[in-house]
């Protein structure tokens, strides 16, 4: 794809899944691709298959670092790296650590790694930023509060990325996928085996998807289509889509 060819491109969170996937989807489109993940291990492991260079630590803190192995620039940037924790309220104690690493890693890290690219993608007029985000920042998802929370703050970030810079030659994608198969789903547990299981997609079609959506150019990207259809639905109707989803709650809690 013209858009990506010989692109110097940054994924985190890349060691596996959804990140593995897009590394390997960038490399093969011919980018130069930075492999970051925490697991140093899976980062170089990741990077060597694909021809890509390995660039692992915490994602808020390699963007520098990044764009030096890439010859001093970044044309790219996934921010992919996330966690997400089964966290239900209010039954059980208030675990303050899973709200400020989800908040941390879900949304401060695009913060920064934005506040560390925009300097030179304003001044040449180009860039794109790609935040993965998750159909829970659309909608939610039951059992995952900060999980939920924290995917609808990169949401708006997204957002105001676009509507603030677009015009400035700066493009971003969102990516809203339901459930995909990586280790984060069978994190979910059972509220993941419930809503996400029936209809997950491998990593693969998560990728397929963003570069269809670079190719029209657009900031909402949906690897499950009906998204768009609860999406609508929700805002139609929020007490009505409410309800329904508090049927799904009733349905986990009866299974638990």
């Amino acid at each position: 794809m013209e858009a990506v060819r010989d692109a110097a491109v940054v994924v985190t969170g890349a060691g596996g899944g959804i990140g593995a996937a897009l590394a390997r989807r960038f490399a093969a489109e011919g980018a130069r691709v930075a492999v970051n993940d925490l697991d140093a291990g899976k980062a170089k492991a990741v990077a060597e298959e694909i021809g890509a260079i390995a660039v692992p630590g915490d994602a808020s803190a390699i963007v520098e670092e990044a764009r030096e192995a890439l010859g001093g620039t970044i044309d790219v940037y996934c921010a992919n790296a996330g966690v997400a924790f089964e966290d239900s309220l209010p039954e059980g104690p208030l675990d303050e650590r899973s709200w400020q690493t989800s908040w941390d890693v879900n949304v401060m890290a695009h913060v920064r790694a934005a506040h560390a690219l925009l300097p030179e993608w304003l001044e040449r007029g180009t860039g794109r930023f790609v935040s993965t985000v998750s159909a829970a920042g659309l909608l939610t998802m039951i059992g995952a509060p900060s999980y939920s929370v924290t995917k609808h703050g990169a949401l708006a970030f997204a957002e105001w990325l676009s509507l603030t810079y677009r015009h400035r030659g700066v493009k971003v994608h969102a990516i809203c996928p339901q459930g995909v198969r990586t280790d984060m789903l069978a994190a979910t547990g059972s509220a993941g085996d419930l809503v996400l299981q029936p209809t997950a997609i491998e990593p693969e079609g998560v990728a397929d998807a963003l570069l269809k959506g670079i190719a029209e150019d657009r900031f909402l990207i949906l690897p499950h289509p009906e998204v768009a259809d609860y999406y609508q639905a929700r805002a139609a109707a929020p007490d009505r889509w409410l309800a329904g989803m508090n049927r799904v709650q009733r349905t986990w809690e009866k299974g638990r």
